[in-house]
């Protein structure tokens, strides 16, 4: 049996769904405003055909495409990391995870300090997680008070400087808001473990050790599911975080793209057999998008254009590889929130797909009705294959 390598470019819409003017959404157009903006160009993208799914201004079509290509619908209730991997994942989610604009309530910020043995949190607002370390550092050093604060994601961050909160306890921290304080009609859909560290006036993330604790997905998703019946699971970048570390054989955290780029290449030449991939690569989201950093984002997406080659040299003649999104994080826009967006769909080799234009999926579940197909299992996940052997009514 060959392998399923996914890869989801965290961040990458490809225009506003038909519903996204419920999420004020309307004009976002991540990979297409990237494009006007900074005339970034994908040629290894173009010769697989990302041209052809929405019109670029410096990416052209492509008539002899290397991949099948097409775009997927969100059809779950929200626009976050959680809910758009869950949904690649056969689960759709009728209800979003709350958000909190004007901060957690008292009660959840009491609960917490009260479970921490602390007098106080800081900040409780939403707020940039750069922003929140150089308004709050300071404070956090005088009085050891971690600083509580969430975005218009579903997110319970805390942010504590390395030197006043060790990395560990902060790790404890979270894990018991997690299970002790952000459930119920408080279920986000992360909690997120923030350290920082550096001298005042010059805080810095320590990114690589960020830690989120995701909330519990059904035991039905596709990676539980290829786990069980029997298939190696691998997790690059954040992708096991966001199942709550259930259902991988191995999971690999890293720094950045280009680790995680790195990591994928090295498993390729493995020589896996019966294996699922599934890869994150979110400096595309994190660094670039929310910062409103068009410049930044095309960078990103040129760094991981020069890997596609050396990618799909190593696939193997039983293989698939996908590429796709999670939902939009369009940094020429004025919002430093996720969009509501349809996610590109390529599919390599085009040979294994059912046609070279894949058309519009009715939802991003397509991915995992299809690669639960590939690998032969029965399942009842919504949506529809897009591989040769399935049903050809995409």
């Amino acid at each position: 049996m060959g392998n399923v390598y996914l890869v989801i470019v965290d961040g990458l819409g490809v225009g506003a769904q038909e519903d996204a003017h419920l999420y004020g959404d309307e004009e976002m157009n991540t990979l297409g405003h990237v494009c006007e903006e900074t005339g970034c160009t994908l040629p290894n993208l173009q010769k697989m055909g990302i041209g052809n799914i929405i019109p670029l201004s410096s990416v052209s079509a492509n008539d002899g495409a290397l991949a099948a290509t097409g775009k997927l619908r969100e059809v779950s209730a929200g626009k976050d990391s959680t809910t758009g991997h869950w949904e690649i994942a056969g689960i759709q989610l009728d209800k979003p995870f709350p958000t909190y604009p004007k901060g957690f309530p008292e009660e959840v910020i009491q609960a917490f300090c009260e479970g921490i043995g602390v007098e106080q949190a800081l900040c409780n607002k939403p707020y940039s997680g750069t922003d929140v370390i150089r308004d709050y550092g300071e404070e956090h050093l005088k009085t050891g008070f971690p600083i509580v604060y969430t975005s218009a994601d579903s997110v319970f961050q805390v942010a504590c400087h390395e030197d006043v909160v060790p990395v560990d306890k902060l790790y404890e921290w979270c894990e018991y808001a997690r299970k002790h304080v952000v459930i119920g009609q408080h279920e986000v859909g992360r909690v997120i473990a923030r350290p920082f560290t550096g001298p005042s006036g010059n805080f810095e993330r320590i990114s690589d050790k960020r830690h989120d604790y995701s909330s519990v997905p059904p035991d039905d998703n596709l990676v539980q599911q290829l786990y069980d019946a029997g298939v190696n699971t691998y997790s690059i970048g954040k992708i096991v975080d966001l199942f709550a570390g259930k259902g991988f054989t191995q999971y690999r955290h890293t720094k950045s793209n280009a680790e995680g780029i790195s990591q994928l290449l090295s498993l390729m030449s493995a020589q896996l057999d019966n294996s699922f991939v599934f890869v994150n690569l979110i400096d595309t989201d994190q660094l670039y998008g929310h910062r409103l950093n068009p410049e930044g984002y095309a960078q990103s997406l040129e760094e991981f254009d020069r890997a596609v080659p050396a990618i799909v040299s190593k696939i193997r003649e039983d293989d698939l590889l996908i590429i796709t999104g999670d939902h939009g994080n369009d940094p020429c826009s004025e919002s430093t929130d996720h969009s509501r967006e349809f996610v590109p769909l390529l599919v390599f080799p085009k040979t294994s797909a059912n046609g070279e234009d894949l058309g519009t999926g009715a939802t991003f579940s397509n991915i995992a009705v299809s690669v639960a197909e590939f690998f032969g299992l029965d399942n009842d996940f919504p949506g529809r294959s897009f591989l040769k052997q399935g049903n050809t009514d995409f």
